[in-house]
């Protein structure tokens, strides 16, 4: 017979390399002692041994000594013990530390500890406690990380594992790698490690090691979770019971494999005497996992007991009966009821009963020490004022008075003669313990009986019984809400902080995250904090009990023994007392995860020692600092703070940023210095697009080659004191917009300016000259003619201004030249090598050739790049400039928010840069396991939002990059993926959505499936850098692209299937189409092959233009995919590699010819095209509302504004769409003009999903036809191309023109209106009615004449139009419209035959009299 403890003791000897032990109090020995003394005589371990006593320190041992290899800590659980390893919990969860806590029948303590380390056992029995135990060693030991294993101690038999057999296999190697699943969450990956060291330490002792211990029906219709000791084993009909072994980590997949599916209640049954919180994290851990379940979800119940014996089947059978009959809403206990601890009772003003989870901590920690200086308890006494600040402040500041007359008469009385010896040595002990919580009380005891006894004569010993309360040290503290840190001075606060009084205070912050931004934000609450770090001697944390407890436990503990005041920041969201406990955990797990609400703790006593004062305890901030101070959350405010904190933690970056660069520019003039008799050259570029930058740098390699010594650099990087001790300097900037400053030049053009307008000349050294490129024809309006090449010409006209000389006169390059921009260069470049003397040096060397997307491609090793070594970078939110080109491959664009990146620039820091992902989902069907995790990514990874792309596919926006692989790998969850969803490749094939002929869908989503599959790049280095699957052939990389090779193609290449009469895919618009074709039975006999459809433009480059698709044949099915194939290998050999601009599949038709390509394309297939066949399309906007299928099920097509999932007001996109995908049993279709439709609904689901239609007002369609018809591109803030607003702008633009079209009668009438924010088009405005392409902020290319369903090219009516032009426009040409229109006219056909813009008849002729005709022509 042996019991646990004994077992315990042993395997901590036999494993450990230290040893510290706990001692109770004297006369009490150890339990585990006599066992180590027994080994220490037996065994040839030698352990070190170090005994705690009972009000020692045990936490501040073990950090001493951790550097001494595996480390144990044995002992009786007490609270005040526990509370002592909580205080060091962070520090300690890092060590290679088991600590082995016994217990007899209550967790209530031990269970303090589960948040603050890594790995939690429990063991029940004496076996399980010595199999715990040489498991928890092994996990110590191997992995480095704390392990609290908590056993109940009771005799039984033990089998126990020898001696000498105990150290080797501690050092063996894993019997298994653990868990395979598909979580990826750092819980996961902990409890894969515990697989790993269970399933070893399970074949050492040939017993069953397992993190729950299960028994009972697998289809029960009740659970109960079990976290305690039960005598024997317990059966009961229809309950599965689950022991808890393993409590942390407690995976949601544990959970949700243990409770079966049918279940109808889950209950969580705990021993423990009290509860600290409402809601134990066991309880939520359940919670939270279960909701996570789809379908309907169990009760969940919470419970408790306090002794074995009270778990017997009868009482079990009760309490399942209970909560069956009626479940509770608050924590029930099983068996015979006993008393339970609670506060002490409420009085006016009601204190809300979720705040009860700091002051039960505050309870727990301090006991009698306690004192709430405004606890509403001294309202019955003292009146309503009892709770404010000031009253509570005023009551401290009294007893802080009193007790220094205490100490005073203490003084006194120890000085006088006639005190007796025991007296003077209690006295003098209290004096040296006063301040002890633990010491001051059991001695203020003693004085008072003393005094009482012998009653001295001497004054002071009357005056000491008097005040005989403030005998015993006081924890004070002042709660209050948020509210009181709005006005530092109206609330008290203010005088607390600056009292220097030893107080504490507690402000509650209620505001939920996800209502964060519905106050005013100029009024921060977390000012308080800021305030009190100020003032240098105040201790301040900020604190989240239901985001990490130990940290809680640990900053009221630290504010109570500073000496001072404290001040403490808890966050706790809740609107209402009804708010359940999981929105609370839910929103507090938000505001921490997002960087809103940062735990940390300001210890100005620590610094005071040589320690660094500032400790931040949120995981998010630990992994990436530099993106958490970069969000506009409250810590970002400590950047700018007063208090010093360590340069290493929160760096000024833009001073970082500012050396760096002017190391590097420093750097590079003394490795280009030669010893030339010419003065060095220094170039300096602004530029948007990188033209001007190309020219510049190959400014830059000219000068080199003439012998000129060279430096390059962006305007912005050199200031102007810089500027001024320059000698030469050539500037080389473009144009952006309206004839502004491109980004990296704004700030360097600002501080011309000022510098103009105070009149200064600091420049009176500096000779210079400016090349400027711009293009005379963007803005084409007499009165624009200014904006051409502005930037350049100010920038030439201020220099002079400031005492600047040219040395060659301003250089204009033009897009419209021949040779564009270097045509002027060539002219402008003479001049400049003739200043310096070397016009007459030959140069025979060529320059290098520029680095292009074909050489990336090539260099790439199939798309790898150094994408992988830039995703580890953390020095910067970015990747490298070639990497960005690869990532498109993988469905990634890099971007920043362009509405801050001058403030950023401003402030010395990089772009906040964030990455696009978009998903490749073949024909747009999602299911609705794959829209959830889409909405989970969209608010854990992205913005919160995510976006229907005019690809029919989702697109997520905000993703930093340490966020970027978990993205990628949740979608990889749900069998999605992003590989080819951008780049030189085929990218998301689209398809018709059709919902009235569903078994036609069918064909054609599996066609449209079967094309993207057979085109899809063949790289494995999508799974190697985001999958984290192994490197093809051991690490050398042999991949091979049988369709695309090294170079994939010249630009993307997209395909579309389209199912007449809707032409809702925009067929004319692909590179490649396939037109569906029904035969007289109505199965699907083929397909009309289109090609040579695209959108994209530059402009004021004519080289280049939208283009719609030629019909080239008809196929049949089978053929389809290697039609696709054939058209894409085609365009891979023949399309231009030079000028990407003129890459796509549209320039190689028309520069081959259409029917030379063609006969290229049947030469590969081996066999020609049959003729087309007949069809017909009527329209390419979407058919919204309800539609019955050919196969009974229900369809319903929702209308979403720009394809944006959010909630706003009126409108919850996001929260209604999610609902739907919880109970939705069919599919998901995303359309390529940005909608949804809910699809395949079976009739018994059918008034469910109408419900949350109606409920979230997701079937509103009460639109005009014009909104219905609208579309527009992301742009601003987050694409790096757009020139202009769209998504942002146009619902406000339809607004207004939708007020003409109804007050004309036209509501219902559609019009096909596209906005994009550049030329690109991916909204696809060139086949619009009516079309804005975005030139400059505010500013559009007005397009007109589209076909209604997609079959004609518009024409460009106005170059340039703001708001009021449009509106100006639009309102007559709408009112005519509908006065002048023939039957069934649509608005595009119309305004050809009224005459205001021709016909473009194919793409080569898009120019061709563009500006209106007749009357209504104004500009070409």
């Amino acid at each position: 017979m042996s019991n646990a403890l004994s077992s315990v003791a042993r395997i901590a000897y036999l494993s450990s390399d230290l040893i510290v032990d706990s001692r109770p109090p004297f006369p009490s020995v150890s339990p585990f002692a006599a066992q180590y003394d027994s080994l220490h005589a037996t065994s040839s371990r030698r352990p070190t041994v170090y005994p705690v006593p009972v009000a020692g320190d045990p936490g501040a041992t073990l950090l001493r000594h951790g550097s001494a290899g595996l480390a144990s800590f044995t002992a009786v659980a007490t609270a005040q013990m526990i509370i002592r390893l909580v205080l060091h919990a962070a520090e300690l969860s890092s060590l290679p530390l088991v600590l082995h806590l016994a217990v007899t029948d209550d967790l209530s303590d031990v269970l303090l500890l589960r948040s603050a380390v890594p790995f939690f056992l429990v063991s029940y029995t004496p076996q399980q406690a010595h199999d715990n135990a040489l498991l928890a060693s092994r996990l110590a030991r191997r992995e480095n990380k704390a392990v609290v294993h908590v056993f109940y101690n009771s005799d039984d038999h033990v089998a126990e594992i020898d001696s000498d057999s105990v150290l080797p296999f501690l050092n063996s190697e894993n019997l298994s790698n653990g868990l395979n699943g598909a979580e990826h969450t750092p819980g996961a990956e902990l409890y894969k490690l515990y697989q790993a060291a269970a399933a070893s330490t399970s074949a050492r002792v040939d017993r069953t090691l397992s993190s729950l211990s299960s028994s009972g029906p697998s289809t029960a219709s009740s659970v109960v979770f079990l976290l305690g000791q039960a005598e024997g084993s317990i059966e009961v009909d229809d309950v599965l019971f689950a022991s808890v072994n393993l409590l942390t980590p407690f995976t949601a997949s544990q959970i949700i494999d243990t409770v079966p599916e049918k279940a109808a209640r889950v209950i969580v049954l705990e021993q423990v005497h009290r509860s600290n919180t409402k809601w134990s994290p066991l309880y939520l851990d359940l919670v939270a996992a279960l909701q996570q379940r789809e379908g309907t979800r169990p009760h969940i119940q919470s419970a408790y007991y306090t002794k074995a014996s009270q778990v017997t089947a009868e009482s079990i059978a009760k309490l399942v009966q209970t909560v069956a009959e009626k479940p509770a809403s608050a924590p029930i206990q099983l068996g015979d009821a006993m008393p339970s601890p609670s506060c002490p009772p409420q009085t006016a003003p009601h204190v809300p009963k979720h705040e009860l989870s700091y002051t039960k901590i505050l309870a727990y920690v301090f006991g009698q020490r306690l004192e709430i200086s405004n606890s509403p308890e001294n309202v019955s006494s003292q009146g309503a004022h009892a709770t404010t600040p000031e009253y509570a402040l005023g009551r401290v500041r009294a007893q802080v008075e009193q007790r220094a007359d205490l100490i005073k008469a203490v003084q006194e009385l120890l000085e006088a003669k006639e005190t007796d010896a025991d007296l003077h040595k209690l006295l003098s002990q209290w004096l040296l313990k006063r301040d002890d919580g633990t010491k001051s009380r059991p001695l203020a005891d003693e004085i008072v009986a003393a005094l009482e006894a012998s009653t001295p004569s001497h004054p002071a010993a009357a005056r000491i019984l008097s005040l005989r309360q403030y005998l015993p040290s006081q924890s004070r503290w002042i709660i209050g809400s948020d509210a009181w840190s709005y006005d530092l001075g109206a609330s008290g606060l203010h005088h607390a902080i600056a009292s220097g009084l030893d107080v504490n205070i507690l402000i509650l912050d209620t505001l939920p995250y996800s209502a964060r931004n519905s106050g005013d934000p100029h009024r921060r609450k977390q000012d308080v904090g800021l305030y009190a770090m100020n003032h240098g001697d105040v201790y301040v944390a900020s604190v989240a009990v239901y985001s990490a407890y130990a940290q809680v436990l640990q900053a009221v503990m630290e504010a109570d023994r500073h000496k001072g005041p404290s001040v403490i920041l808890a966050y706790l969201p809740y609107t209402t007392e009804e708010t359940p406990a999981l929105d609370i955990l839910k929103e507090t797990k938000l505001a921490v995860d997002a960087g809103y609400w940062p735990l940390y703790r300001w210890d100005p006593f620590k610094e005071s020692e040589g320690r660094e004062p500032f400790a931040l305890d949120s995981d998010s901030v630990k992994n990436d600092l530099k993106e958490f101070l970069d969000r506009q959350n409250h810590l970002s405010q400590l950047v700018r703070s007063k208090p010093q904190l360590a340069a290493e933690i929160v760096g000024n970056l833009g001073d970082n940023v500012k050396e760096i660069r002017r190391r590097k520019a420093a750097a590079a003039y003394d490795t280009l210095l030669t010893d030339l008799d010419a003065p060095p050259l220094t170039i300096l570029y602004a530029s948007d697009g990188g033209n001007a930058e190309k020219f510049a740098k190959k400014l830059g390699n000219q000068a080199k080659a003439r012998g000129l010594a060279t430096t390059l650099a962006t305007l912005d990087s050199v200031p102007l004191d810089t500027l001024a001790g320059e000698e030469y300097v050539a500037f080389v900037t473009s144009t952006a917009g309206q004839g502004e400053a491109p980004q990296n030049g704004r700030q360097f053009f600002k501080a011309l300016n000022a510098a103009v307008a105070r009149g200064e000349t600091p420049l009176s050294k500096l000779r210079y000259s400016v090349f400027a490129m711009g293009d005379s024809h963007y803005w084409p309006r007499p009165e624009d003619a200014g904006y051409y090449n502005r930037p350049g010409k100010d920038l030439d006209a201020r220099l002079a201004q400031l005492g600047g000389e040219r040395f060659a006169e301003l250089g204009l390059g033009d897009d419209q030249d021949a040779d564009g921009p270097a045509t002027g260069f060539k002219v402008w470049l003479p001049k400049l090598w003739k200043t310096f003397g070397v016009d007459a040096v030959e140069v025979h060397e060529a320059e290098p050739a520029p680095i292009t997307n074909e050489h990336i491609k090539a260099a790439s090793g199939y798309l790898r790049g150094t994408i992988a070594e830039g995703l580890v970078d953390t020095s910067t939110g970015a990747l490298a400039e070639a990497d960005t080109q690869l990532t498109k491959f993988h469905g990634i664009y890099q971007q920043d928010d362009r509405d801050i990146r001058e403030e950023r620039l401003a402030q010395g820091v990089e772009p906040a840069y964030s990455f696009m992902i978009r998903v490749r989902t073949p024909a747009g069907v999602c299911t609705p396991e794959q829209w959830l995790r889409m909405d989970e990514i969209a608010d854990e990874h992205g913005n919160g939002t995510f976006k229907l792309t005019t690809r029919a596919t989702f697109q997520f926006h905000g993703v930093i990059k340490r966020h970027l692989k978990p993205s990628i790998q949740e979608i990889n969850k749900v069998l999605l993926d992003t590989l080819a969803a951008c780049g030189d490749v085929n990218r998301n094939v689209t398809c018709a959505v059709i919902p009235t002929m569903s078994k036609l869908h069918k064909q054609v989503f599996e066609f449209s499936k079967l094309v993207s599959d057979h085109l899809l790049p063949r790289t494995t280095a999508y799974h190697e850098i985001w999958l984290d699957k192994k490197m093809v052939a051991g690490g050398a990389i042999k991949d091979f692209e049988p369709l695309y090779g090294e170079f994939y193609l010249p630009r993307k290449f997209k395909i579309a299937v389209a199912v007449p009469p809707t032409n809702d895919v925009d067929i004319y618009a692909n590179d490649v189409g396939f037109i569906a074709i029904v035969d007289d039975k109505g199965e699907l006999a083929g397909f009309n092959v289109t090609i040579g459809g695209g959108m994209g433009v530059t402009h004021g480059n004519k080289k280049t233009y939208p283009r719609i698709a030629d019909v080239i044949g008809f196929c049949t099915v089978e053929q389809g995919p290697l039609i696709a194939e054939k058209i894409m290998l085609t365009q891979r050999d023949n399309g231009n590699r030079v000028d990407r601009k003129n890459a796509r599949l549209k320039y190689t038709i028309d520069r081959m010819g259409l029917d030379v390509f063609k006969a290229e394309v049947e030469k590969r297939l081996g066999f020609t095209l049959a003729p087309a066949r007949p069809f017909a399309f009527d329209r390419n906007i979407d058919e919204y509302g309800w539609h019955a299928g050919e196969d009974g099920r229900h369809h319903c097509m929702l209308y979403i504004e720009n394809g944006r999932i959010q909630d706003e007001p009126g409108r919850d996109y996001k929260t209604g769409l999610r609902e739907i995908a919880k109970v939705h049993t069919g599919t998901f279709r995303l359309t390529a003009n940005q909608h949804v439709c809910i699809s395949d609904i079976e009739p018994a689901n059918l008034g469910e999903i109408k419900r949350l239609l109606a409920k979230y007002r997701l079937d509103d369609l009460n639109y005009t036809g014009l909104r219905l018809g609208s579309q527009a591109c992301v742009a601003f803030p987050t694409c790096g191309l757009a020139m202009a607003e769209s998504e942002r702008y146009l619902p406000l633009l339809v607004d207004k023109v939708e007020k003409m079209c109804e007050e004309n009668g036209l509501r219902n009438d559609s019009i096909v209106m596209r906005m994009t924010g550049c030329p690109n088009g991916c909204a696809r405005p060139y086949i619009a009615e009516v079309a804005f392409v975005g030139k400059a902020p505010g500013a559009y290319l007005m397009l007109l004449g589209g076909g209604f369903h997609g079959q004609r090219l518009n024409k460009i009516y106005r170059e340039n139009v703001t708001e009021p032009e449009i509106l100006e426009i639009l309102g007559p040409m709408i009112k005519r419209y509908a006065l002048e229109r023939n039957d069934g006219e649509h608005f595009g056909d119309f305004v050809i035959r009224a005459g205001y813009i021709a016909p473009t008849t194919e793409g080569r002729l898009w120019y061709d009299r563009m500006g209106g005709e007749g009357e209504h022509r104004i500009a070409a």
